[in-house]
Parts: structure tokens; C-alpha cells; sequence
């Protein structure tokens, strides 16, 4: 008799505190990156000559360059459509026309010098800024706050997981090559050799010998499926990068007793958009990670950033710039908490979370009240920690709410800024995505974010560093197409485009810790992202030096 309802549901539960098995070398990963980037190139020569054009030599090695760092094929794809707006088509898609499509929306904008000259110090134009005679258009489209409700019992554990996979399963069904997937049990059932789709939740990842065996599930029953040595790298990498506990669509051929052989991976993916932008030039400052409190918080630099908000510093022209800053939007991490991590009080300059909150309420007040400034939670903040996070809780909010307007939201949320959706994610999973996927680390935040779209979930993997709590709805699932994507938590600056959404993780206001040192992490603290909403082009300001 089958089980019903995830039959392996209670397994998952119990493995909370359990460890996930995954069995990878460090050899197979760097070959899966040499795989992976290799067909990346290979598809951008194809679809090139497919419409019509021609790669020049310098083109082509530009390309084989890029590959590590980013997807040549969708520069190609991007290269052709300007193109295909010319009066004039060249034949041959040079470098130079590749290095200039490069500088898209993930391409900083050139400030101008901030540093003012001896001969314009004394007679700057007044201050006047653009954002202030703008009104401001913030609509909350998503925010768990008020809809969160659990107890933890392993009912609702099962519950969640159940929503979990059928969310994500209507959106793969939306996908042409996975409309017609049957449940396992149907798969199961067939006759040997027939050929069908299955979506599943992956269990299990299994190697050993040269032999990949991911084991998965759906809400009547499970199975095994193979992976064989024989299949293209390409799908051989998509089967090494499959996470636990995402939703997955398999195409496979049916095997002996309950294997089935796969054929190839299909993912919820996030599909091509065209990004949504503001009607006039008014920017948003993406932040995270201020963590008031800690000895290492960089506040001579946050001041300087406000100090520049304020018009107080810079050129005119910079001055000009920073004007047009409508939204302030911080990823969480506000404050460094108490006991967070190890031997943490030893860091810390204020060791009473009241007194944090007081100090940060300081700092936010002094932010022109014409910006609208929007937080969320992060896992150093007073909420719960588990995800999804409500707003911070009142308690602690309240300084913040008495210094001046906010708007505080739950972790994660999604907002519209003058017409343009921002998904803010504070991205304590990103942690748990460095340390298994291959070909991604602390150092590259933005590989870590694709991987989440691409799954269309922002926490898929369970019982690892990231709590998550068993509401009734999966509020992970991204189910809304965002055209920014905001996360912090790994104090890293790193910015990316996939597939129209951009994406920003916004590096931090404080220095390496200790704890940091010993995993690793190298901050990239004191630089600000500024996206222009009207271009979503993306400017960076640098605190670090004194302008």
C-alpha cells in the first residue's frame, strides 16, 4: 500500500538536525564549472550564426573570458536584439560591440569626482534636491507580517512542505516541456523504456563509484533515479547541482522495479522579462548589514553617507546625483544583536539591544525626511529567526518609528518604488547555498541569488543554517517575477542580470569581524549601490575614503 501525503515526509522532519548528504570532490566541481561554461560559450556561437550574424575573432575570446563570471549567451541574445534595432546590420558582432552591451543595467554608472576643486569649494550651488519635489509611490505588494501562525508540530511541517511542492509545481507545469509531467506513482507503473516527465522534491543526492543517484518524491510516493555517466556534461552538471528539498521536473526513461533513468533537468526558472521603470529619474540606495552596536560598525563612514545625503558633501554634480535618491532601502542586520554568533559580546561596543536600537534610530533620523526609507529584518535583528520574519518587532522598532517615518516589513516582502517591484530578501540562506552548490561561494552572492530564481524559491534547503518555520504557506516561493532583487547577509557588493531582473546584493557598514575571518568571508563594507529606477542602470558610492 502506497503512504500518502510525502511518504517520506517524517524522514524530512527528522532531519532537521541532521546532517544532508551530499558526496562531492573538489575536482568534480571544478569540472562541472569547466563543463558549464563551456557549453554556455558554445550555445552563444550557435544561436549567433541561428540569426544570422558572424563572431569576429577578438568577439569570440571576450566571450571565452567572460564565461566564468557570467552567461556569454545571454549577452549574445542581448546583442542581437540591439542589433535587430539598427538601420544598418553589421554581419560581424565585433568586441566593441559586445563590451558596450556589457555596460548594461549591472554596469556602474561614472560619477563624477566627489572631491569638490579649492576654486568651487566656496561658491557651490545651493542644495536642491530632484527626489524632494517628487512624490513618493510605495506599494507593499507582499509582506508575511500579519499572516504568519505556527506551532511547530509535525503536522504542520508536513503542511508546509506540501504547499511547498505544489506551488512550485503549477509554476513548472506553466513551462511548455513540463505540461504533460505525471505523478511518480503513474511513471512507476509504466512500462519499461516509456518515456515521461515527473516532478518531484529531491530527498537525496547520492555518489559513489562515478555513480549519481538522486532519490525524490512527490505527495503519494517516491522513487529513484539514475543518473547515467553516458548523458551530455552538461545535464551530468545539472544533476550535481541540484539542491535538497527544491522542486525539480525530470524527464526520464522508465527502469526496472522503481528506477527511473533521467534524461534531463527542468527547473521552475524564472522566465525572460522586460524591466519595469520609473517615469522620471528617481533612484533607490540599496543597504544591509549596518550592524549598529558592533565595535567594528563603520560609523565615521555611515555619517559620511549621510552627511552626502544631506547635500553636506561632494561636488555639485555628485550633489546633483544624490538629489534624485527617492528610497532607502535596507536588507536587514540593522543592529548586531546579542549572541548571534560566538564570543560575540567580545565584539560588541553596546551590549544591550535597547541601546542599539536607540543608536540606529539616531543615525536613521538624520536621513532627509523626502526619502522614503524601507527595512526589513535580518538574523541579527529583534524577531524571530526563523523564516519568514515579521517587521521588527514594536519594542524594539519603536525608536526607529519615533525618529521618523518607515516602513517596516517582514523578511521577505516585496514592494513596488515608483512602478518598479523590488523582491528584499535579507539572504540568511545564501549561507547554506555557498556551501553545497558547485561553482559558488562567500565571494559571489550574486551566483548564490541566480541559483534562487532559477529555483524560484529563497530557501530550498531545510535543516541547515536556515531556520525556516512550517506556516501554511510557503512564503519563500517566488512566485512574482521581481525586476530588482535586493539581499544582503554575506557583506559582499556584488551585482548580476538574469533574464531581465537584476540583482543586488548590497554588501554591509561593518569590518571583518572575527567570526567572518575564520570562515572566510572578506567584506566588501562602506559602498553604497544606487539604481536608477527610470535606466535600472546602477552607480556605486565609496564611503571608505574621506571626500
Amino acid at each position: 500500500m502506497e503512504k500518502p501525503f510525502f511518504v517520506e515526509g517524517e524522514k524530512r522532519v527528522n532531519r532537521i538536525l541532521d546532517t544532508h548528504i551530499t558526496v562531492s570532490t573538489e575536482r568534480k566541481q571544478k569540472e562541472a564549472k569547466r563543463v558549464s561554461e563551456g557549453t554556455s560559450l558554445q550555445k552563444a556561437v550557435s544561436f549567433t550564426l541561428a540569426s544570422g550574424y558572424q563572431l569576429d575573432k577578438e568577439a569570440f575570446d571576450f566571450l571565452n573570458n567572460i564565461a566564468e563570471i557570467e552567461d556569454p549567451l545571454f549577452l549574445i541574445e542581448e546583442a542581437v536584439k540591439k542589433i535587430g534595432d539598427l538601420p544598418q546590420k553589421p554581419l560581424f558582432i565585433d568586441r566593441v560591440f559586445l563590451e558596450t552591451m556589457r555596460k548594461g543595467p549591472c554596469a556602474e554608472e561614472k560619477l563624477p569626482s566627489p572631491v569638490p576643486s579649492p576654486s568651487t569649494t566656496e561658491s557651490r550651488k545651493t542644495f536642491r534636491p530632484y527626489a524632494k519635489d517628487v512624490e513618493d509611490q510605495v506599494k507593499v505588494i507582499t509582506d508575511p507580517t500579519k499572516k504568519i501562525c505556527t506551532t511547530g508540530t509535525i503536522t504542520e511541517y508536513l503542511g508546509y512542505f506540501q504547499d511547498r511542492f505544489e506551488r512550485l509545481k503549477k509554476i513548472l507545469q506553466k513551462r511548455i516541456d513540463a505540461k504533460n509531467a505525471v505523478p511518480i506513482s503513474v511513471a512507476l507503473k509504466a512500462p519499461l523504456k516509456s518515456k515521461l516527465n515527473v516532478i518531484g522534491m529531491v530527498m537525496e543526492k547520492v555518489e559513489s563509484k562515478g555513480k549519481l543517484f538522486v532519490r525524490i518524491e512527490d505527495l503519494e510516493t517516491s522513487a529513484t533515479v539514475f543518473i547515467s555517466s553516458n548523458l551530455s556534461r552538461e545535464i551530468i552538471a545539472k544533476a550535481r547541482s541540484l539542491l535538497l528539498d527544491q522542486v525539480v521536473c525530470i524527464s526520464v526513461v522508465k527502469g526496472k522495479s522503481d528506477l527511473l533513468i533521467a534524461k534531463d533537468f527542468i527547473l521552475p526558472e524564472v522566465p525572460q522579462k522586460t524591466l519595469h521603470k520609473a517615469s522620471e529619474p528617481v533612484y533607490a540606495a540599496l543597504t544591509s548589514d549596518i550592524h549598529v552596536g558592533s565595535k567594528k560598525f563603520m560609523e565615521k563612514e555611515f555619517s559620511r553617507f549621510l552627511e552626502c545625503l544631506k547635500g553636506n558633501r561632494g561636488n555639485d554634480k555628485l550633489r546633483e546625483f544624490v538629489g534624485h535618491i527617492k528610497y532607502l532601502v535596507i536588507a536587514g542586520d540593522i543592529v548586531d544583536g546579542v549572541g548571534i554568533y560566538p564570543d560575540q559580546i567580545e565584539e560588541l561596543a553596546i551590549s544591550d539591544i535597547f541601546e542599539q536600537y536607540r543608536e540606529a534610530a539616531k543615525l536613521i533620523a538624520q536621513v532627509p525626511d523626502y526619502i522614503e526609507v524601507i527595512i526589513i529584518p535580518g538574523n541579527h535583528d529583534a524577531t524571530r529567526k526563523a523564516l519568514p520574519q515579521p517587521a521588527l518587532l514594536k519594542d524594539y522598532a519603536e525608536p526607529l518609528c519615533e525618529a521618523r517615518k518607515i516602513h517596516s516589513l517582514g523578511n521577505p516582502s516585496t514592494v513596488s518604488l515608483h512602478g518598479v517591484d523590488l523582491l528584499l530578501f535579507h539572504g540568511r540562506s545564501l549561507d547554506d547555498i555557498a556551501a553545497v552548490a558547485p561553482n559558488v561561494s562567500f565571494d559571489t552572492p550574486e551566483k548564490s541569488m541566480k541559483l534562487l530564481l532559477q529555483n524560484r524559491h529563497l530557501a530550498p534547503i531545510y535543516g541547515e543554517r536556515t531556520p525556516i518555520a512550517p506556516e501554511k504557506r510557503d512564503f519563500m516561493v517566488i512566485e512574482k517575477i521581481p525586476d530588482i532583487f535586493h539581499a544582503g547577509h554575506v557583506h559582499v557588493l556584488k551585482c548580476n542580470q538574469y533574464r531581465g531582473t537584476l540583482i543586488v546584493n548590497s554588501g554591509a557598514w561593518q569590518k571583518q569581524t572575527d567570526f567572518q575571518q575564520k570562515m572566510g568571508l572578506v567584506p566588501t563594507p562602506g559602498i553604497i549601490p544606487i539604481v536608477n529606477l527610470q535606466t535600472s542602470k546602477i552607480s556605486t558610492l565609496d564611503f571608505t575614503e574621506a571626500w
